[in-house]
């Protein structure tokens, strides 16, 4: 009943569902079918030309004032002789020993002297056979030894120059060899004003490796 109803509805349409509904299905299965499916496609690398591939890294200069190079020798050469001739005049003095500051001058500055002393031929050498310092290791021992050194130079001028003062206040320089302990004390100083940028350029490249 339902059906004769939507006969006399919609004739056309039902003749359509009953007759051709087969024909209808195949060709929207073909026309699916044969519709191709779009993959996106992945860009294919680009290969690095020759000149790219021949071309050599590119090697960081480096700073004049580090190890190895022609600055760092020259700076080395500037704080060991600063530090030998500071020790060299407090020792000749007969009463060095009266003042413990002076006494921790003279171990300081020797020892500012033997490291730039060994830095210095360090640095000779890397600069006779053509290589670089620039090994992190390397680089961390001369910050910390720079460090280290400048550290007990410059307190032990600090305390020198407050005892050459006080000597030049109580008026004992008669007694005392005060233009000696004022020569030692400002060669300590100079020494520790050249290790400064030393360590301050080790330093540097440390802390930017």
């Amino acid at each position: 009943m339902t059906l004769f109803i939507s006969f006399v509805k919609r004739p056309k349409r039902l003749f359509q569902l009953l007759f051709l509904g087969g024909n209808c299905l195949s060709s929207s299965s073909m026309m699916n079918v044969s519709r191709p499916a779009i993959h996106p496609v992945d860009a294919l690398p680009v290969a690095p030309t020759a000149g790219a591939i021949d071309r050599p890294p590119v090697r960081m200069k480096d700073v004049q004032g580090m190890p190895g190079t022609t600055g760092g020798l020259i700076l080395r050469l500037s704080q060991f002789v600063p530090a030998l001739i500071s020790v060299s005049v407090m020792v000749t003095t007969s009463d060095f020993r009266s003042a413990t500051a002076f006494c921790c001058l003279v171990l300081a500055v020797s020892l500012q002297s033997l490291w730039s002393l060994s830095l210095f031929l360090v640095d000779a050498y890397a600069l006779l056979v053509r290589r670089s310092l620039r090994n992190h290791s390397v680089v961390q021992c001369f910050t910390v030894g720079d460090g280290v050194t400048s550290t007990l130079t410059f307190a032990a001028a600090s305390a020198s120059a407050g005892i050459t003062v006080l000597i030049n206040d109580l008026g004992q320089c008669n007694v005392n060899h005060c233009t000696r302990f004022e020569t030692a004390t400002a060669m300590a100083f100079i020494s520790w004003f050249a290790v400064s940028p030393s360590f301050i350029l080790n330093f540097w490249s440390l802390a930017t490796h």
